[in-house]
């Protein structure tokens, strides 16, 4: 098979081989169509025709344009049960009911026991970089690493920028896999130490470090005492079995290509319908990467109320772009155009098959912690290390990361990169995870490959490292959005 209709309502194909001079993940015209026609992928308008498009040319950005505007009406017209749908939703079984890692004292589960150095400010960016590769040879055991986490903010910032930087490092200090944290301060920025320390709230002693390094003689001799603190409580800690029940997975994709919402997202999907049938909850962002395919989603909503939250996370996102004077559709980008994406709804559609079909049970803020069990949509920006970032501070253990271009970044949780098609995986595997190409190679299904995913991630949360720890590829990134004093 050299090309699918993803749909049966769909007057477009895909290829999944490249015809001609035209690439794989590009779309033919399955009739023809007219200017001013809708063209429908996935069973959803994703553009306009710019003019008419004979059966079997290719379409694209030559002769396709958006439908998007600012406005938008949403109507709550709930789906039918998601149990109803075609997917493997199954009872999970033997060793894909359990993975190996840590309980935390707050009933959270780790699956990774490392040690975190959190600046509130990036005045002591450098500090923490330098304690990092100083503390190093504590690492073994069941010490599995120490990571700085530099940003630049925490200081010469005003409202919800302050409010976000706090609430997000805060976050990040709660994370389960984190065994211990050393918060490093300066000691005159605009996030002091005593109202991080209110924001971050009762903490155990043991595991959560505090140092103001304007207050000591030698910064790093004292931040190098309290992580050796650290460690001494951590030697004592022991991976055990736990249920899948207790996992958070945060879903996520970059670089897409036209097969990504063939393959890797799907499969993406259908992993987090097991997942969310044995009990446990996936976290959905890239807010700008839903225009033109709320109904997907919106309609799933498990109540009216979480189907408000959801229209209000979108129109603010909406507003947020509009008060700077740009247009909600400036996507996709070059990149994805090359890959055969045409508009933001045709990557909208496809960046959303990550959520599979299953009801959304929740609709949270940036960085706000996950608590209902299944699927949570969750505000934040498409931006790659942003989104990421936020994802892990709502708690998400690990990140399932669908690329079609590859690219090498990862998140403080475990970041598993899984490519929409096999040339991309042949050709980085010092980038990519997971193959989900064979899918277009016609090797194996979608669920097959779902499967394969789901035993995958267990053993990433039992502790197989991923391609971006083993190349120490991890950062943060900060949502700003006002003013820098």
């Amino acid at each position: 098979m050299t090309a699918i209709q993803i749909h049966p309502l769909d007057n477009v194909e895909v290829l999944l081989k490249p015809c001609g001079d035209i690439p794989a993940g590009h779309k033919l015209a399955l009739r023809d169509i007219k200017a001013g026609e809708k063209i429908v992928k996935y069973g959803f308008p994703v553009g306009v025709a710019t003019r008419d498009i004979k059966a079997g040319e290719w379409v694209h950005t030559h002769n396709v344009k958006t439908a998007l505007d600012e406005t938008a009406e949403y109507r709550y017209d709930p789906a039918p049960d998601a149990d109803d749908c075609d997917s493997p939703r199954l009872k999970t079984a033997g060793n894909l009911s359990e993975f190996s890692g840590y309980l935390r004292a707050d009933g959270r589960a780790g699956v990774r026991n490392e040690i975190w150095i959190i600046p509130t400010v990036g005045c002591v960016n450098s500090v923490a970089a330098k304690l990092a590769v100083d503390c190093q040879a504590l690492v073994g055991g069941a010490v599995e690493g120490i990571f700085a986490f530099p940003h630049p903010y925490g200081c010469s910032q005003t409202g919800a920028d302050h409010a976000r930087t706090r609430k997000l490092l805060a976050a990040l200090c709660r994370h389960p896999n984190a065994g211990g944290v050393l918060v490093l301060s300066l000691g005159c920025e605009n996030l002091t130490a005593a109202q991080f320390r209110e924001a971050l709230g009762p903490v155990d002693g043991n595991r959560v470090k505090f140092l103001v390094c304007q207050d000591v003689a030698d910064e790093l001799a004292e931040g190098a005492r309290l992580i050796r603190e650290l460690a001494n409580t951590m030697k004592y800690d022991r991976r055990v079995s736990l249920p899948v029940s207790k996992l958070v997975v945060g879903m996520k994709c970059g670089g897409s290509d036209g097969l990504s919402g063939i393959t890797a997202n799907p499969a993406v999907g259908r992993f987090s319908d097991l997942l969310i049938a044995a009990g446990g909850s996936t976290v959905l962002t890239e807010v700008p990467e839903m225009f033109g395919a709320e109904p997907m989603l919106f309609n799933r909503a498990v109540s009216r109320e979480v189907f408000n939250r959801s229209v209000r996370m979108v129109l603010d996102f909406k507003r947020y772009f509009t008060s700077h004077g740009e247009t909600v559709y400036e996507n996709p980008s070059p990149g994805n155009k090359a890959g055969g994406i045409t508009t933001l709804e045709d990557k909208s559609c496809g960046c959303v098959q990550k959520g599979g079909c299953a009801q959304v049970a929740d609709a949270v803020g940036y960085a706000d912690p996950v608590v209902a069990p299944g699927l949570n949509l969750m505000s934040g920006p498409g931006n790659d290390l942003v989104s990421a970032t936020a994802l892990t501070a709502a708690g998400a253990q690990l990140i399932l990361f669908t690329t079609g271009r590859g690219t090498p970044f990862g998140a403080p949780a475990p970041t598993v990169k899984i490519s929409s098609n096999t040339p991309l995986f042949e050709k980085k595997r010092n980038w990519i995870d997971f193959n989900a190409g064979t899918i277009a190679d016609g090797k194996e299904t979608l669920d097959e490959v779902s499967r394969r995913l789901f035993a995958y991630v267990l053993l990433v949360a039992s502790g197989e490292r991923t391609c971006a720890e083993r190349t120490g590829a991890r950062g943060i990134a900060i949502f700003k959005d006002g003013v820098t004093l």
